[in-house]
Formats: C-alpha cells, structure tokens, sequence
C-alpha cells in the first residue's frame, strides 16, 4: 500500500481540526483504560494519596451520573469543538421548533463507529443545539461501563453523558417543567458492527425499551438521522452470517461493547489509521411524536407508537435524503 503524506504547507487551521479530532479519537478509545492505569498506579507511589483521596470522592459521588450527571458549560464550549466540527464538518439542521416545556426522547439513527455526529451535536456547544432550540438541555446516554472508569467518569459528565441504563434515562425525564431531552443512539453498540460506508440499515425492529421509557413518563420522541456517520470510517468486512461477525457478536454479548474493526486515515498521512475521513455529517432532527404519560403501556400500545416512530424516521430520511448525496432509490431498512 502507497502512503499518501499531507502536504507539508497545510494551513494552520487544519491542523488544529486535526489535532482537535485526535484527541477525541483518543478519548474515545484510549482514555479509560489510561486513567484506570493511572489510579491502580499512582496507588504504588508517593501520590498515593491522589488515588485514596479519590476514591473518596467517587464513594461521596456515586449516584451523580444516574441524576443527571454534572455538565460543566466551560467544557461544552471550548474552541477545540468548533475546530473538531468543522474538520469533517458537521452541521446540525433543525426542521421544526421543540417545546422546552415538555420532556423529550430523541433516538439518534445510525449509531456509526464512533458516534462523532451525536457527541458533538449534543454534548458540545459547537453546531448551535442551543440557539436552535433554545431552553432544551440535551444527555447523551452511553453504556454504564464506562461510568466505573475512574476520572473518566467525571470528564464524560462534564459533557452531560450519563449511563444508558432505565434508571439514569428516566430521571431527567421525571423533572417536571420540561426543557430535558436524553439522546438515546438506539442501535447501541451492536449497530456500530453494520456501520460501512453506503449502508442505511439501522437496528430498530426489536428496539422497543426506549418507546416504553418514553411512554412511561410521557415524553415526546423525536426521531433523528445522521446522515454521513457512516461514511467517516471504513470498516473489515463482516457480513452477517461470517465467522467475523459470529466473533464480534459473541464478544459483544459478553464483554458489553462493540469491537468493530474499523480503519481511515492517519494523522500525517491519508492511506491509513484510526483518524476519520473528512465527510461531512448532516443530523437532521424531525418533528416530535406526541406521547401521553401511560405508567403501564400494553404490548399493543408499545407496538403501536414504535411502529409510528419507525415510519416518521423513515419519512425523515425519504424528505431529506436528497440533500445530502443518498441515491433516490434508496430507503431505509430496519433490522
């Protein structure tokens, strides 16, 4: 295989959108194990007490990510998310207004491999989530593992990420007044494994604990679609049915996250590494799906609403595929 290098005379403000996209890649795949090194090891030093101190703190602080966690707006706002933004770039369109008066769910479709459109849409005061739709706080739900990180713990809810599981969703959904909307990337981690470059499949047909929790404490859906998240990364392929897939699906199952085997570009050069490709990204919000507080949903109301919601995305890509590139004959397809 050939590198292909950057050139030498690349502007400055690339290279900060560069750098700015590095240091999220390594946030998202290398800084948990770091920071959990980082404690187990300055326990056997003289900074010993940095560690016992802390874990203090995370006794004292244990239930913070399941109540909302602690988002810090210095963080959200710092300029190396508008230089992240603009290396791809994203960009976030709104269709129509949001009530800040009421509660909402927004599923968040594809998951992609690194779910760069949902983080910097909505954990980031980059692409405008708050002129757009002013007196909504958005909490991007990830998985509960990464909560048990020390330190990391805290960066990711600096962000406003908080677990992904009933308990956490549910409690800003709770908060009477509204202006609380919890980004939800339905596919989860077994969708990432389906995220190659031209596919618009998305993991919803059994998908039905986030219309439940919806319908629970009456909260409004709104289906949204990234389009592009897919396109930033190429993937091994691993169709289903392959002893690849068969693995990964396995190790999903046990270890509780997706190891898709995924690939770019680098850092100085642009044949290969674990960089994103400079595609842009399009997040789409839809109109919202009215839903009445129901503390007990049958099986035929749960299937009823999850059936609307998966015809309004649907509608949302039809409306909105043209705009960026997708081949009119293509529709989505849920899995």
């Amino acid at each position: 295989m050939k590198l292909v290098f950057a050139p030498l005379d690349t502007p400055l403000h690339r290279r900060l959108q560069t750098a700015a996209v590095l240091q999220w890649v390594f946030s998202f795949l290398g800084l948990a194990p770091t920071c959990i090194f980082l404690y187990f090891y300055l326990l056997f030093t003289r900074f010993w007490l940095i560690s016992v101190l802390y874990s203090v703190w995370w006794f004292i602080d244990y239930d913070t990510p399941s109540r909302g966690g602690r988002r810090s707006p210095f963080l959200c706002g710092l300029k190396i998310w508008e230089y992240m933004r603009d290396y791809f770039p994203i960009k976030l369109v709104k269709t129509v207004d949001l009530d800040p008066r009421h509660n909402y769910i927004l599923g968040f479709h594809p998951h992609g491999v690194l779910v760069a459109g949902a983080f910097t849409n909505f954990c980031t005061y980059a692409t405008g989530f708050r002129q757009l739709f002013p007196g909504l706080t958005t909490y991007l739900l990830m998985l509960p593992l990464w909560f048990r990180a020390p330190f990391f713990r805290d960066y990711i809810m600096c962000a406003g990420l908080i677990p992904s599981d009933k308990e956490s969703g549910s409690y800003k959904l709770r908060q009477k007044g509204g202006g609380n909307a919890v980004v939800i990337a339905v596919g989860g981690a077994p969708e990432s494994l389906d995220a190659h470059p031209g596919n618009y499949s998305v993991l919803l047909a059994d998908k039905k604990g986030f219309i439940k929790m919806a319908m629970e404490n009456g909260a409004h859906l709104v289906p949204v679609f990234s389009f592009g998240e897919n396109e930033v990364f190429d993937q091994v392929d691993n169709c289903r049915g392959t002893w690849l897939r068969s693995t990964q699906e396995r190790l999903q199952r046990i270890m509780g996250v997706a190891l898709p085997l995924f690939h770019a570009r680098g850092v100085f050069q642009y044949s290969f590494g674990l960089m994103p490709y400079r595609k842009p990204i399009n997040t789409v919000v839809g109109r919202p799906i009215r839903v009445e507080k129901n503390d007990k949903p049958t099986a035929e109301e749960l299937d009823a609403l999850h059936q609307l919601y998966m015809d309004e995305l649907s509608n949302l890509f039809e409306e909105h595929k043209g705009n960026y590139g997708v081949d009119k004959d293509t529709h989505l397809n849920f899995v």
